[in-house]
């Protein structure tokens, strides 16, 4: 639904949004949370060029999730405060040019810094999120979230694609450049379809932040979800950030063949759409609990690997990653069309909330991974996914029972 600009998204107004709008949503939170995952499988070439270590250059990854997570929590509030349509504007030209200077990196503490502003503005994505939700009707918010999370999901697993080959043929430098085009181009386009967005509350920023204690404190099914998805993205990011690594020290694959298993999960990723629906009928615990047991089996499988060939074991790992990608996204769609409900006039900083702590995850994967495989191995790295998925599964039969 492109509609008129001066529209305002009201709940006796709403109409289903057309195809087109949803797609241009979720490429928009596609290639914006992609930003901050180009550099997983060019990490070694990044390294080489600059001269640091494996370790040294493993920060790239690190920091960009805590820049991440400190965008949601500090700026992802801002779109409940002023028109969510202008703030879109702001943070996806800011993160064109963290991109752009990112690029131009000449020393390891410059690319961390630029790294750092990546996360920070790749927020883009959670507010393009919320949007989604707020124009949807209730009937469909489920599965329209579904649509706008996929993706930001197939963002995130193409990203490492596309980043392979253009860094391992082109330059790291060039991808970063290429992804500045694309999020200005994309920027100009939501800014076209989307209408003006009425804010929901006028309270300052600074109490705009403090509410948000306060709905941590409110909401117990908050606190469940955003605690279960951490746990989940623990064991996504361990997984993605050492892959490459693992790949070229155990099979000499270069970082085009490493990007070529994200391929494995955009396939978990399209069929999870399905837990929008599924989520909307029978309600998102129930997705939880199924999503969480499909990330457990898909790690715990990788503990066959000493047991293979070669050629069966890469198959292994990609056959986990479709299933584990697939468990992630319909575990996150679920949790977003839970706390999404919990108040309609706090999305921004429910939203905020749950993401925040989903990156503080993320960042502690990426360390965690990291720090596994150089003292235990690929096991060890296998060893906390699994766990972390098993962890997810506990808190959402707690919540379960918290219900009954």
């Amino acid at each position: 639904m492109a509609a008129p600009q001066n529209a305002i998204p009201s709940a006796n107004t709403q109409q289903a949004l057309s195809p087109q709008t949803v797609f241009t949503l979720a490429a928009g939170a596609g290639l914006s949370v992609a930003s901050i995952y180009y550099s997983h499988p060019m990490l070694p070439s990044m390294g080489a060029e600059l001269r640091v270590s494996v370790a040294a250059i493993g920060l790239v990854a690190t920091l960009t999730q805590v820049g991440y997570a400190l965008g949601l929590l500090l700026l992802i509030p801002l779109g409940d405060r002023f028109d969510r349509r202008n703030v879109i504007l702001a943070k996806g030209l800011l993160l064109a040019l963290a991109l752009v200077l990112c690029s131009l990196s000449g020393t390891v503490n410059t690319l961390l810094l630029t790294s750092l502003l990546i996360g920070a503005a790749a927020t883009l994505a959670q507010d393009i999120v919320p949007a989604s939700a707020a124009l949807a009707p209730e009937t469909t918010r489920g599965k329209t979230v579904g649509s706008v999370m996929t993706g930001l999901l197939v963002g995130i697993l193409l990203s490492r694609v596309i980043s392979g080959f253009v860094g391992e043929y082109l330059g790291w430098r060039v991808m970063y450049g290429l992804a500045a085009v694309s999020i200005v181009l994309i920027t100009l386009c939501l800014w076209r379809v989307l209408p003006r967005f009425t804010p929901n509350t006028g309270v300052s920023y600074a109490k705009l932040l403090l509410s948000m204690g306060l709905l941590w404190r409110q909401y117990p099914a908050l606190r469940y979800a955003a605690f279960a998805q951490c746990l989940l993205a623990v064991a996504f990011s361990a997984f993605w950030t050492t892959l490459a690594i693992m790949l070229y020290d155990d099979f000499g694959l270069g970082s085009a063949t490493a990007g070529l298993f994200g391929l494995a999960g955009v396939a978990g990723a399209l069929i999870a759409p399905l837990a929008g629906k599924q989520a909307d009928r029978f309600g998102p615990h129930r997705v939880t609990l199924v999503g969480a047991v499909i990330v457990i089996v898909s790690f715990a499988s990788m503990f066959l690997l000493p047991l293979l060939d070669t050629q069966s074991r890469l198959i292994l790992i990609a056959l986990s990653a479709l299933g584990f990608d697939l468990g992630v996204q319909a575990t996150l769609i679920a949790h977003q069309t839970l706390i999404y409900d919990l108040d309609p006039e706090a999305r921004g900083r429910l939203n905020a909330v749950f993401f925040t702590t989903m990156f503080v995850g993320m960042a502690a994967g990426s360390a965690l991974g990291a720090f596994l495989l150089a003292n235990v191995g690929w096991l060890g790295v296998v060893a906390l996914a699994t766990l972390a998925g098993v962890g997810c599964l506990l808190i959402r039969l707690g919540a379960g029972r918290r219900t009954v």
